[in-house]
């Protein structure tokens, strides 16, 4: 209404049109442009943002039931998505953080914190679920809360040893909780953090914390969902980054379960780098004697089993080659080829356990692949000719040691080659008793 009675007056008065936009913009529009930037500032402002917050923790004090409450409502009054940095700042640390992880020291700060709370788990928890309720009302804060504890690991330097311990404690707690990714580890690779020995002491709490919530499988599947698992090395400098060191160091802390996974991930990590390599020398078609030499020294260096290894040479004997989609050439193909590396699965089958190993990977194999169902019995008596497998371990797989994979269809397949051991076995019997 106020724009059009201008134009009424000022139109009637004899003002001309450049003189009547001027004074429509002096009087009307420079006001009203003012009041709403007012308005704007006040609300995108982060220092009233953060006045608001401390002011009303400071009401509120150690109640974190009345913490949740208050962070509710304002969500309702003030910008959470804009300066959502700040609130986790003043959350954690009672203050916006400088880089570096010093408080600014130009805004009011609260001592209603979790760097301020007392250093135990029962009052992590609580302050875990400040920031659980918090992030359930509000979803869009998810993202920015996760950036928040990478920002905060990154600033580890800067806090104190009782600082980092309660954000440790509650960062197990969040990801015990689900609240936060495993990928928030990476943090903890920073040169100077892992150079100064931060992280790997840091490490210790969070996973203290994490296990206090959730077994070691559960956090072994969180690590592996986000890559984490082959990294825990990482918190060592590069000359304390091998298995001993990192074994030695959990273990000392109390962290048995961590060092085991560790290891066992540097196992699993050891042992596909080495099927590669025995892959890629057969399809060079490295000498067999050589590949032997290879294989052996691996196992000296490595300290693999010999029942672990045969599962690892049948694997790349079965991987170097393209293998005919038709089931009837596939057979005669897989003969061949086996017929071939036979010396390889020889020389790593001098125990009956290694033996049995591989017969069940062989049924394994051809179980998972469909084109080879038919090809299990001329696989064995194969390498039961080649004297890889003994009559003792395919009679121990047959009576009692096979799989349930395929039971049926294989157990049918090498009964009259069973029937045929059997009558062998007690004819050599028999002739022994006449001798003596």
């Amino acid at each position: 209404m106020g724009l059009v009675w201008y134009f009424r007056t000022w139109s009637t008065d004899g003002t001309t049109s450049s003189a009547l936009y001027q004074k429509i913009l002096n009087n009307y529009i420079q006001p009203l442009l003012h009041g709403l930037k007012h308005n704007e500032k006040e609300r995108f402002d982060p220092s009233q943002f953060q006045e608001s917050i401390v002011q009303g923790l400071n009401q509120t004090g150690t109640d974190l039931e009345a913490v949740a409450k208050f962070l509710d409502a304002s969500g309702a009054k003030l910008d959470y998505r804009r300066y959502a940095e700040t609130l986790f700042d003043i959350l954690v640390a009672g203050g916006m953080l400088a880089p570096g992880g010093t408080l600014s020291d130009d805004m009011t700060c609260t001592e209603f914190c979790l760097f301020k709370a007392q250093e135990d788990m029962e009052t992590m928890q609580a302050y875990a679920q400040v920031f659980n309720k918090l992030i359930r009302r509000y979803k869009y804060l998810e993202k920015g809360f996760e950036e928040e504890i990478k920002k905060l690991l990154l600033f580890l330097k800067g806090f104190t040893e009782s600082e980092r311990n309660k954000l440790a404690m509650l960062t197990g707690i969040l990801l015990a909780n689900g609240n936060i990714s495993a990928s928030i580890l990476s943090s903890l690779f920073n040169e100077n953090l892992v150079k100064e020995g931060v992280s790997p002491c840091f490490a210790v709490k969070l996973f203290k914390s994490w296990l206090s919530e959730k077994d070691i499988n559960s956090v072994a599947a969180s690590l592996r969902k986000v890559g984490m698992d082959n990294r825990l090395m990482e918190l060592f400098p590069a000359n304390k980054r091998s298995c001993e060191h990192f074994s030695k160091y959990f273990t000392d802390a109390g962290l048995k379960e961590i060092s085991d996974f560790a290891r066992n991930q540097q196992s699993i990590g050891a042992r596909k780098e080495l099927q590669k390599e025995l892959e890629d020398l057969m399809s060079r078609g490295e000498p067999l004697k050589d590949i032997i030499a290879y294989v052996r020294e691996e196992i000296k260096k490595n300290n693999i089993s010999e029942q672990t290894m045969i599962g690892l040479i049948w694997s790349s004997v079965m991987s170097s080659v393209e293998w005919n989609k038709k089931e009837e050439l596939v057979t005669e193909q897989a003969i061949k080829h086996l017929k071939q590396y036979s010396p390889l699965l020889k020389a790593f089958t001098s125990q009956g356990f290694s033996e049995l190993t591989l017969l069940l990977k062989i049924q394994e194999y051809c179980y998972d692949n469909i084109h080879f169902m038919k090809a299990f019995q001329k696989i064995v008596v194969l390498l039961y000719k080649a004297d890889v497998l003994s009559e003792e371990a395919i009679l121990k797989w047959y009576n009692e040691a096979h799989l349930a994979k395929g039971k049926s269809v294989f157990l049918e397949q090498m009964k009259k080659f069973v029937e045929w051991l059997k009558n062998a076995e007690e004819e050599s019997e028999s002739e022994e008793e006449d001798a003596d």
